[in-house]
């Protein structure tokens, strides 16, 4: 029986080793950290033996197989001991593609791809597909593959996902953009992340569809050297008419859609609906159960998201913005003057293309995190900047500082684990905040 460790006991690694022990593999789990109590109980159900807490490496290194889950970094101990020992060392999306016939459409983008991941899902499921959603939200692609029978599944994948997919190949994959983000993970060099972004289209062929922002020239630049055989179906703002009608085509099929009867709002949301709608066509979606789908999409949590109002005060959740260009969109959507709530653990960014912005739309940017210091200088000279320590701080500062017509927008450009757990929990924070003082002022 071959030996599969699992490195890592969250969603990925657990889905994982849950699919190995399925496959027949003799499986251990192990995580540095404590599991949470779910994961353990998944784990313990299966009869998976793992460990927490430390690396037993000769265990570990006994492996015909390593699982790596994608927030492990290459540079940590354990990885460069197996790689030394020359073990084959995969990410769970390409495990999970071995044992599957189901279709796929993966969706990568440094922005944009949740939103754009769940509308295609939706598009779809309402069509009546048999679909499964997964990667990096919902359940772990591996483990609905250990536990379900789909015709298709729309995958979000992270960059650090795409790293360690090597024979896997999209049906549909979906590039929407590429700027500067998570470069601590790759040596600071924008030029290794963008090469992990093109991996969406690794091994495709003329048979399957890559479609792509061509207005990025991130994107266009890098076309030849990594999708040089796929089918590539570009869509750009050169789409939108000045009526407002985005006009699409994909062979003998055309599309129109009506940018005013959409919910979600804003440039980049045009560009999520441009990509969602042709990876459907590319799917066989008719047009007119696209068009249903689009018009009754209201958007994700925690992506521009109306947190309430309070005074005459809006405030806003965009906490999954964790980089400069997710920021940019955010603030050019905004109609109001702004108070820009910004910080967390900073990941090698440059806020140079924030600037003129922010002098345009901002009134104040209220740091939140444990280390300012990069945004206090940045933008010290062309707005008021108020350094806190945490969110009860800053929102006292945002209540102090906005006036009635103004929006407190939530748009961190920065990680979250200096505060919080996750983006999810910082902007459920901030939700129940505002949910606080809007009963009790």
């Amino acid at each position: 029986m071959k030996k599969l460790v699992v490195l890592g006991g969250g969603e990925s690694g657990v889905g994982s080793a849950i699919l190995g022990q399925r496959k027949g593999f003799e499986v251990f789990l192990s995580d540095s950290s404590r599991l949470t109590a779910k994961y353990a109980d998944m784990l313990t159900r299966e009869g998976i033996h793992f460990e927490e807490g430390g690396h037993t490496m000769e265990r570990i290194l006994e492996a015909d197989l390593v699982i790596k889950s994608p927030g492990i970094p290459d540079k940590v101990a354990v990885i460069k001991a197996l790689r030394e020992a020359g073990k084959e060392i995969i990410s769970e999306i390409e495990f999970a593609g071995r044992y599957t016939s189901a279709r796929t459409l993966c969706i990568t983008g440094s922005n944009g791809k949740t939103t754009t991941t769940t509308l295609t899902h939706k598009i779809l499921e309402d069509a009546g597909f048999n679909v499964g959603l997964g990667g990096n939200i919902g359940k772990s692609f591996a483990l609905s593959v250990a536990t379900e029978d789909k015709d298709w599944y729309v995958l979000e994948l992270s960059s650090f996902q795409l790293d360690g997919m090597f024979d896997f190949r999209a049906d549909i994959s979906v590039l929407m953009n590429i700027t500067p983000d998570h470069l601590d993970r790759y040596n600071y060099k924008f030029e290794d992340y963008a090469a992990s972004k093109m991996r969406i289209a690794r091994n495709q062929t003329s048979e399957q569809k890559f479609v792509f922002m061509a207005d990025d020239k991130n994107i266009s630049s890098r076309l030849d050297a990594h999708a040089a055989e796929v089918t590539r179906l570009p869509f750009s703002k050169d789409m939108v008419g000045e009526d407002g009608i985005i006009r699409l085509s994909l062979g003998d099929k055309e599309l129109e859609i009506n940018s005013n009867k959409l919910q979600i709002k804003g440039l980049h949301n045009m560009y999520n609906a441009m990509a969602a709608s042709l990876a459907a066509m590319a799917a066989g979606v008719p047009a007119e159960s696209i068009l249903s789908s689009l018009y009754s999409f209201e958007g994700v949590e925690h992506r521009l998201e109306p947190a309430g109002v309070v005074d005459g005060v809006e405030y806003i959740n965009d906490s999954k913005a964790t980089n400069v260009d997710s920021v940019w969109y955010a603030l050019g959507s905004m109609t109001r003057p702004t108070i820009w709530i910004a910080g967390g653990t900073d990941k090698g960014n440059d806020y140079e293309p924030l600037k003129e912005l922010v002098y345009e739309k901002v009134k104040a940017l209220v740091c939140m995190g444990l280390n300012n210091e990069r945004l206090v200088e940045s933008f010290r000279g062309v707005v008021p900047v108020y350094p806190t320590n945490s969110l009860d701080e800053a929102m006292k500062v945002c209540r102090s500082v906005a006036k009635e017509g103004y929006t407190v927008l939530l748009s961190p450009a920065c990680a979250s684990f200096d505060l919080f757990k996750n983006y999810e929990d910082r902007g459920r924070q901030f939700k129940e905040y505002v949910k606080k003082i809007q009963n009790n002022g």
